[in-house]
């Protein structure tokens, strides 16, 4: 699995925000308090969905199931302008990520992420970089599908 290396510009987010951990997690929650409710929010671009993830800088220094992260699910807007209530702006920084196809519904993502953080990632010339990472939910995403796509972005920077 050979990622491409894209430089992301810095994009405008609408959506909902929780914390969670891998033993508490939160995400069907958070979907199901989000999607109702997408269609409120006037100003976003496309139909595309993300789920977001910020870390810690320390998270990936060892593995914790208890370590708690945030995750958001949105979608691209133009602006902050309107904001539908309970509902958040989120801001991408720009930046370097290595995005990775997922093939498989949600059960065999473990084993995406794991090749990517045990394999690729020490083997490449990059480093993590301390920014939110997503998923890019797109035409091809079915939701607990085998034959579900999406695209894993991880942000990254050169080794010194």
């Amino acid at each position: 699995m050979i990622p491409r290396i894209e430089t992301l510009p810095e994009k405008k987010f609408v959506g909902r925000r929780i914390t969670l951990s891998l033993s508490n997690n939160r995400t069907a929650e958070l979907w199901k308090s989000f999607m109702p409710r997408r269609k409120e929010i006037q100003n976003s671009i496309g139909t595309d969905l993300y789920s977001m993830q910020k870390y810690d800088a320390s998270y990936f220094n060892t593995f914790n199931p208890n370590a708690e992260f945030e995750k958001c699910a949105a979608v691209v807007v133009t602006d902050f302008n309107e904001i539908p209530e309970a509902m958040e702006p989120i801001t991408l920084t720009g930046g370097l990520y290595a995005v990775f196809i997922h093939k498989g519904d949600a059960s065999t993502a473990s084993k995406t992420f794991q090749y990517i953080f045990e394999t690729w990632l020490p083997n490449s010339e990059y480093i993590l970089d301390d920014r939110m990472h997503f998923e890019l939910l797109g035409e091809k995403y079915k939701n607990n599908d085998p034959s579900s796509e999406e695209e894993i972005w991880i942000p990254i920077q050169l080794k010194k």
